[in-house]
Parts: structure tokens; C-alpha cells; sequence
């Protein structure tokens, strides 16, 4: 049995004979054909047995190796070996050359420039893998940059409007008979509709989804037990709301959905389609965005047991004026009647930071901020309502905000969270909190106490720059709410009161 099968082209053989005699050196066994073929076998016999043999195998990937027939016949064998019995597939590039298909979907070392103490490092660091050993210290760096390399081989690809914007339908696989029926009665209506069901063979279907979302005319969502569990749902949810986009829920069967509690929605239970009043709503809809006016949707009922919510007729002390003024009131007798009668869905707090952790894992910032937001107004029951007082604030654990701020301060390396804010917040003279147009200032969110803030989430987000500035997040903004007329206001309240909260703090770290 060999620790490692050695795969080159005859060009790379001083070099491969070089790597195989460090390999040997940490005590492993080296399959080379130099010295493991002896005068007499037949060559291809050997290779195969060997082949067979090997726990592990290197590719030496180099401008020879894709012009030799024999290695290339190795590099297929090895790959087709880590497919059906387990072997670990290691491509080694050669000579600023790229990985094949096969090769790039493995994570690879690049030896092309590596040369003393950094060649040494990466063949210790090969060999513990092989070996199953632990890693040793030293080729940390260079092995975080062949890992990035590898791990986002593709150049960015930044989003374009797709060639119509379209009604985008989203529901868990559970519920795809009706969504297909769903989709078929909006296309049928007239209306442009998509849904994963129209993704086409070679679509990039991660980048076509957020195209669509980001320039859909609205998020149609199928709310179902099983969509409320899904996490692809989910990050289809938010991903609209970073964007601004209209929702149109679709209560099929259950609670509203946790990220929609604060939107209207149409009662499906009984199993039903749209009605031609529902379908008119959207047909409004549809007219509003193509013409780049406000959307003439129907408001979500208050809360049961809480006053409507104040109107505001002019935009709030340093809100930035939406880019477009509605001249007329909103339309809405031909709106659906508005669904009251069901309750949203909850989440409990550990399931929500374990999506708030697995958000932050994937660098999902904006995601994992609206779904802070939504914690703390559900933490505090006020998830209907959409704001909190200092009064509601006090209600919120302060474990629940040590857990959300431990979470965002280990993501980001003490970039974000909410200690991180505390320590940016100027303070009165009486150690009182600052006012919101001055923590805004101090956190980025605008450029100065008198400065508007961006109107748009999207807009707003893009403050914190590339390399996310310290403080920034989490937000407690929610653009799922941002049609709202007094939205300024109750995002300060929001944020004074959480702020609040937080200085009971006091020697209490978060």
C-alpha cells in the first residue's frame, strides 16, 4: 500500500523528483516511477496496481502535463479513483497554469513560484494531510491564498436586469405543485412571472435567482410550514427585502411567515388561486414599478390589541425624500380583502441565532441584519408593530443581545456588533446616549449629524464599504417596512431604545 501515488509529465520529472524526495523525507511512501519500477515490469501494469494501491494521490499540474497524453491519462484515472473508492485527490499546479474542470473542483497548492522556506512549508504541509497528521505551522499564509483561489475561482459577476422584469414566485419544494399552478395563473393573467421552474440548462442558477430577485416587480411567497423552515426561502426573502422589492405573501397553509409578519397577504387556506381582485391588485402593482411609481398595496393590520399606527404626511427630520412623491392617494378598491385572522409564526431564539451564525459564516451581512431586527422586535413582542420604545426595549434579555453582539464581534473579528457601537457612541455630559443624528454620524450611517440617510436599504448598506466599517452593523433597520411614511422615525426609536438597553450594561461586557 502507498501513502501517495506521484502523477507528472516527463518534462517536470527534476521537479517532481525533488517534491517526491521531501514527500519521502516526512516518512511517507512515495509511488514514483524513477525508483518504484524496476528493469523488467511492465510499466503500465505497475501503474495501474499502483493506482489501485494509493490512499492519496498528487497531480502535478503544469503547461506539460496538458500536452502529455500519459499524464493526462494518470490526471482522469486519479480523478475517476476519488470518485469511486475514496482516494484524496490533491492537485499540485506547476508553472501559472490553470487547474482543469476536475482538478479546480478539489482545493489545490500552488508551487508555481514557491521556493525555499515556502516550498518546504507546503510539501510539510501535503504530507500531514496525507499522513492524517495534524498541520504544521508555517504555510498559513500561502495556504489562505490558494484556499481563497480556489474557493472563488470565477472573476465577479455583478448583476443585470434581466431582459423583463417579472413577478418572481418562491416556495419550498414541498409546496411546488401549487406554485407551478400559482405561476401559471399569473402567466396566464398576463402578467411576467418566474420562478426556478424557468431556469434553463448552463443558467448559473445561484446568479440568475439573485437577478431576478433584484429586479423583480415583486416576491410572491408561498408561506407554508415548510417554506418557513426552508432556508432557501429564506435568504430569497431577505435578499428581496436588501433590495427594496414589493411582496405579495401567499398564505397557503399555517402561520405567516416570520419575515413577512408586517406585510398584508392573501389567505389561501382553503386551497384556492387568486381572485380577480387579487389578480387586479397585481396587475396595479405591475402598472406602479413599470412606471416607477410608489406601489399601491394594501397595509398589514395592526397588531391585535395595539393602536394604528401615526401617518406622517412629510418625511421625518433627516430623512432623505423618496425619489418619487405619490400625487394621488393610494388606490385600493380593487385591493383583496385584508387577511387578519392569521397569526405570524415565531421563532425561538436559539433557532434564529443559529441562522444569524450560518448568515455571518457566508458573509450574508445584509441578511444576517434584517434577521437581527427581526429577533430583537420578536424577542421584545413587538415583531407587529415593527418599533420599540425604551419601555419595550427593557423587556429584551440582555443574554439575548451578549448572544446576538458575541456572534457579529467573532464574524467579523471585533469589527461589528453591538459593543463595538458602544464603544464608537459619544456620550452627553450627563452619560446619557447621543442623540440619533450623532450615533448615525459616528456609526457611518450618514455623513454627519445633518446629512440625510439613504432612503433605500440598498443604498444605506453600500455605506459600509467593501471593508464593512467598523460599528456599521447590525443596523435595526428594516427595509421590509420602509414604505412606511414614518419608517425614520420608528428606526430612530428603535435604535435609541436597543442603545438604551445596552448602557444597563454597564460592567457587564457584551
Amino acid at each position: 500500500m502507498n501513502d501517495v501515488f506521484l502523477s507528472y509529465a516527463a518534462a517536470d520529472a527534476v521537479w517532481a523528483t525533488k517534491l517526491a524526495e521531501h514527500l519521502a523525507g516526512h516518512g511517507l511512501s512515495v509511488f514514483f516511477d524513477q525508483w518504484s519500477i524496476e528493469p523488467g515490469q511492465v510499466v503500465i501494469h505497475e501503474l495501474e496496481a499502483a493506482l489501485l494501491a494509493s490512499t492519496n494521490g498528487i497531480a502535478v499540474i503544469s503547461p506539460a502535463s496538458v500536452r502529455s497524453a500519459p499524464a493526462m491519462n494518470e490526471y482522469a484515472v486519479l480523478a475517476g479513483a476519488s470518485a469511486t473508492h475514496g482516494l484524496r485527490f490533491i492537485p499540485v499546479l506547476l508553472g501559472q497554469v490553470a487547474a482543469p474542470p476536475f482538478a479546480a473542483q478539489r482545493v489545490w497548492r500552488d508551487f508555481s513560484d514557491a521556493t525555499g522556506q515556502e516550498f518546504t512549508d507546503k510539501v510539510a504541509e501535503l504530507a500531514a494531510v496525507i499522513a492524517r497528521r495534524p498541520a504544521p505551522t508555517g504555510a498559513g499564509a500561502a495556504s489562505s491564498r490558494d484556499n481563497l483561489a480556489a474557493v472563488h475561482p470565477s472573476p465577479p459577476r455583478p448583476l443585470t436586469a434581466p431582459e423583463e422584469p417579472a413577478f418572481v414566485v418562491c416556495c419550498a419544494p414541498a409546496d411546488a405543485a401549487y406554485g407551478g399552478r400559482l405561476t401559471e395563473q399569473l402567466r396566464a393573467a398576463g402578467l411576467p412571472v418566474w420562478s426556478t421552474g424557468d431556469l434553463r440548462p448552463g443558467d448559473a442558477q445561484f446568479w440568475t435567482i439573485r437577478q431576478q430577485l433584484r429586479y423583480a416587480v415583486a416576491v410572491v411567497v408561498v408561506m407554508t410550514p415548510q417554506s418557513q423552515d426552508s432556508d432557501d426561502v429564506t435568504r430569497m426573502i431577505l435578499e428581496g427585502q436588501v433590495h427594496g422589492r414589493a411582496f405579495v405573501p401567499v398564505l397557503l397553509d399555517g402561520e405567516v411567515n416570520y419575515h413577512l409578519a408586517a406585510t398584508w397577504h392573501v389567505d389561501a387556506r382553503h386551497g384556492g388561486l387568486l381572485d380577480e381582485a387579487e389578480l387586479g391588485l397585481l396587475r396595479l402593482l405591475h402598472e406602479d414599478v413599470t412606471q416607477g411609481r410608489p406601489a399601491r398595496l394594501p397595509e398589514a393590520a395592526p397588531a391585535r390589541g395595539s393602536a394604528p399606527a401615526v401617518r406622517m404626511t412629510t418625511p421625518a427630520v433627516g430623512m432623505a425624500p423618496p425619489a418619487v412623491r405619490m400625487t394621488t392617494p393610494a388606490v385600493h378598491t380593487t385591493a383583496p380583502e385584508i387577511r387578519t385572522t392569521a397569526p405570524a409564526a415565531r421563532m425561538t431564539a436559539p433557532a434564529a441565532l443559529e441562522r444569524l451564525r450560518a448568515h455571518l459564516a457566508e458573509d450574508e451581512y445584509e441578511h444576517a441584519d434584517l434577521l437581527t431586527t427581526r429577533l430583537v422586535l420578536e424577542t421584545a413582542g413587538r415583531l407587529g408593530e415593527g418599533w420599540l420604545s425604551e419601555r419595550h426595549a427593557a423587556a429584551l434579555p440582555l443574554e439575548l443581545l451578549a448572544g446576538i453582539d458575541a456572534l457579529w464581534t467573532a464574524h467579523s473579528h471585533g469589527r461589528q456588533g453591538f459593543g463595538r457601537q458602544r464603544a464608537l457612541a459619544p456620550m452627553d455630559r450627563g452619560g446619557r446616549g447621543s442623540r440619533f443624528p450623532d450615533l448615525g454620524a459616528a456609526l457611518g450611517w450618514r455623513d454627519s449629524a445633518e446629512a440625510a440617510v439613504p432612503r433605500l436599504y440598498q443604498d444605506f448598506a453600500r455605506r459600509a464599504g467593501p471593508g464593512r466599517r467598523a460599528g456599521f452593523f447590525p443596523t435595526l433597520r428594516d427595509p421590509g417596512r420602509e414604505n412606511n411614511p414614518d419608517w425614520y422615525d420608528r428606526w430612530s426609536s428603535t435604535v435609541l431604545a436597543v442603545h438604551a438597553r445596552l448602557r444597563e450594561w454597564k460592567a457587564a461586557p457584551c
